[in-house]
This record gives structure tokens, sequence and C-alpha cells, in this order.
């Protein structure tokens, strides 16, 4: 199935925001607990006041038949702030392939490099990319203590 990227538009916020609840709840539910996950998405409606994610920053939706099936944001100083996958999209290169598009918009905004504030569940796919831990974080969000990196990729000669 084809995946086209695009920019993200304020109208996407409703069908982001139940994207990232499942992505969160589904493929993130073996590393943390389901309090943890409460915490993190509290439902599918989570994005709806975040208008910031696709008019301040750069934000890139992948779309298959008409869907949105993964979406990612980067601020203009380099810092990837969202990349969610929808589960049933998973492994298929979606992830790859809106990160290499950020990853691209950093490096022509004149980012020198890349940070991001992994989960458990994305350490893998980021270390895969080059990305290099910096300090593991134990950070409090809605009464919870959720772990995640904060990792960063050096732009590439």
């Amino acid at each position: 199935m084809p995946i086209e990227l695009r920019r993200c538009q304020r109208g996407d916020l409703e069908e982001l925001s139940a994207l990232f609840y499942h992505a969160v709840h589904e493929a993130c539910r073996r590393d943390y607990t389901s309090r943890q996950l409460d915490a993190w998405a509290p439902d599918k409606r989570a994005l709806l006041g975040r208008e910031d994610l696709v008019q301040e920053q750069y934000a890139l939706a992948a779309v298959a038949d008409g869907r949105v099936v993964g979406y990612g944001t980067l601020d203009r100083g380099g810092y990837l702030d969202h990349l969610f996958v929808h589960p049933d999209f998973q492994r298929q290169g979606v992830a790859s392939a809106l990160c290499r598009q950020l990853e691209e918009r950093a490096w022509a905004q004149g980012n020198e490099a890349v940070e991001v504030h992994a989960s458990i569940t994305a350490l893998p796919f980021f270390i895969g990319r080059g990305y290099q831990v910096e300090q593991e974080q134990q950070v409090p969000l809605r009464g919870e203590i959720l772990t995640n990196y904060r990792m960063k990729k050096g732009r590439q000669p």
C-alpha cells in the first residue's frame, strides 16, 4: 500500500488525536502500565487543543487510502516532538519515511542535530536510525512517572 507524506493541517487534529491515543495505548502497553498510558494519552481527544503541533511546528502526516496512518512533528530547533504510527501500520516503513523527512527538514533549517525524547518502546527504532542516548529520564506526567530517553543524532556528512 503506497504511503503519501503531506503537511498536516488544522483539520487533521481529530484524526491525529485518535491515532496518538491508539499508538500509545496499543504499541506501548508492554513497556508502560495502564496508569502510565492513561497519563500519557488520557483520551482520543487529547490533542484537539494542540494546534501548535500543526501551526508552529513542521508537521507531516503519512496517508494511505485517504487515512492518516502516522504523523511526526519537528520544531525549529531540531526537536522531534511527535512520531506516532497507527498500530495497524507499524513495521511497514511509515515511521522511517516520516523520520527521514523530518531529519531532512532539520538539516535544511540549519540544525546541527535532531533531538528526541524517545519512549522505551521507540528506543530501538531511534538507535537503529543512528541516534545516541544522552540520558535516561524519569518524567512526571499527570501523577505518574514515565521513563524516556533523551537522544540526539548529529548531521551526517
